[in-house]
């Protein structure tokens, strides 16, 4: 089963009020939460700071989980950067917020950059399933109920009526898979989940015999202090293997199908409300909230597949028979609010987020407000002069070539800033080969828009290997894009994003 996450309360340490300097330097100790934002702390902060990063070399901002050892580096810093905007998981933002000393200075910076000059974009998930596309999410701030960034909001599965058994799962990165919600021993405390606020994430949805199945859900909310305030509670009706349009809904309320498009069972932290949230085309645009009473989820018979031959999906039931499963279709744990939180893509982001750290350092250390400026504005020229090479260099790309086809969404800001185009794919759930179907479609995307080429990052592998398949089969490159961290051949920002400009030239331009 999913446990609640308890990561902050065993890492947080006792710190003396009053920010304190490393040991062994008198330098301004600078701790961020990636690489990229300690290389922009160190060029904006120069030789009176000493900037570094809890998630090391190569590591995934979006997993990475801290150790005792981060609280306490945490707890001697002078100051800390995050970008948030839910880039990093709420174990580590925890972590951060429990062992900072009270008066050093604690930034989120992708929520603080747009005063900067930062453009945020939404976070826009376009993969083309032939079934629906179901996750969980939290919507709202409640902050009248005195939610934080630190708090979570408690998804549980508290009732299930049905033919069999519902199992909700995720599949992790490497394939191990991660219950949530599991009937097949009944439930109980332990089918739950938890997210931040405004924050969603994708599962898979097992269902082991055709039929009518009712959910109860019910939400509640955890302010670390003990106590969880109740929300509310829905239940949502599946119709697994049997026409839709026939079943009544849980209310005697008018039913509103759901079969198509990406749809979250969804808490809302403000109203206390349990409802679907939507994009189904047949629904409404851009997004339409459904009370669950009146929802019906469509689990088609195209959705069965067979139980993988692997001794860690024996909780679905005997390898080789068939279940209906609406897949989590992303690889991997994939925790992430509405707001791309990817914003150094776009250079111009990353010159907001200089100037923020430029005054910030110049709070934590007034004496050296005069270097800080100093060290920005030669900072700010050199990223104008990347800003203009990234943009000339993909300038030169023909625009029917300026497809991005990449394993993981984090390049919506170079697409959006530099006239390119996201081009959305399914990824397969990793425990089960691809389906002919699945390649198919990912085949597809790549004849029919000529694209030369495909992207995987250097720290993100192994979730690539069905995307470098199919490129081998259509006989197109296999490049390399920087999104998340660098490696030995990229260690600043400037040297990411050249490369990424280069590369791009490189694998996309026209060299006939």
């Amino acid at each position: 089963m999913k446990r609640t996450a308890a990561v902050a309360l065993s890492l947080t340490l006792l710190t003396a009020c009053g920010a304190t300097t490393s040991s062994s330097t008198d330098k301004l100790n600078v701790v961020t939460t990636t690489e990229i934002l300690a290389d922009l702390a160190q060029q904006v902060g120069g030789d009176r700071v000493e900037a570094s990063s809890l998630v090391p070399p190569g590591g995934d901002p979006h997993s990475y989980e801290p150790t005792p050892k981060d609280a306490k580096r945490v707890a001697k810093a002078d100051v800390t950067f995050t970008n948030h905007l839910l880039l990093e998981p709420q174990s580590l933002i925890k972590t951060i917020d429990a062992n900072a000393a009270k008066d050093a200075p604690n930034v989120s910076l992708a929520e603080a950059a747009e005063s900067y000059g930062a453009n945020v974009i939404p976070l826009v998930e376009n993969i083309g399933l032939d079934v629906l596309w179901l996750g969980l999410r939290v919507r709202g701030a409640g902050k009248q109920r005195g939610a934080t960034r630190t708090s979570s909001v408690q998804l549980a599965a508290t009732k299930l009526d049905g033919p069999g058994q519902l199992v909700a799962y995720l599949t992790e990165s490497l394939g191990q898979p991660d219950k949530y919600f599991d009937s097949t021993d009944g439930l109980d405390k332990s089918d739950s989940t938890t997210l931040p606020p405004a924050a969603h994430t994708h599962l898979n949805w097992a269902f082991t015999k055709p039929g009518v199945y009712r959910l109860t859900l019910t939400g509640a909310l955890d302010n670390n202090d003990g106590k969880l305030q109740p929300l509310g509670q829905g239940t949502f009706t599946f119709a697994v293997g049997v026409e839709p349009h026939t079943v009544k809904p849980a209310s005697s309320g008018p039913a509103t199908v759901l079969d198509d498009g990406h749809t979250d069972l969804t808490v809302d932290l403000d109203s206390g409300q349990v409802y679907a949230y939507s994009d189904a085309r047949k629904v409404g645009a851009p997004q339409t909230q459904v009370p669950a009473g009146n929802v019906v989820i469509d689990v088609p018979n195209k959705a069965l597949v067979p139980i993988p031959d692997d001794q860690r999906f024996s909780f679905l039931g005997k390898p080789g028979t068939q279940i209906h499963q609406l897949p989590q279709a992303v690889l991997g744990k994939h925790v992430h609010g509405e707001i791309d939180p990817h914003l150094w893509e776009d250079v111009a982001n990353a010159k907001a987020y200089a100037q923020l750290m430029r005054d910030t350092l110049s709070t934590a250390d007034p004496d050296g407000k005069q270097t800080y400026e100093a060290n920005t504005k030669a900072y700010l020229a050199k990223l104008d002069d990347l800003d203009n090479y990234v943009r000339t260099t993909l300038a030169t790309i023909p625009p029917a070539r300026r497809q991005l086809v990449t394993t993981h969404d984090a390049f919506g800001y170079l697409a959006s800033a530099y006239e390119m185009t996201v081009a959305g794919f399914v990824v397969p759930n990793p425990a089960q080969e691809p389906s002919v179907e699945q390649v198919r479609k990912l085949s597809d995307t790549i004849r029919n828009l000529r694209v030369p080429a495909v992207f995987t990052e250097p720290n993100l592998a192994q979730r690539a290997s069905v995307l470098i398949q199919v490129a081998r089969d259509q006989g197109v490159q296999v490049c390399s894009l920087y999104g998340d961290s660098f490696d030995d051949h990229a260690r600043t920002y400037v040297d990411m994003m050249r490369h990424n400009a280069d590369e791009l030239k490189r694998c996309l331009g026209d060299h006939r």
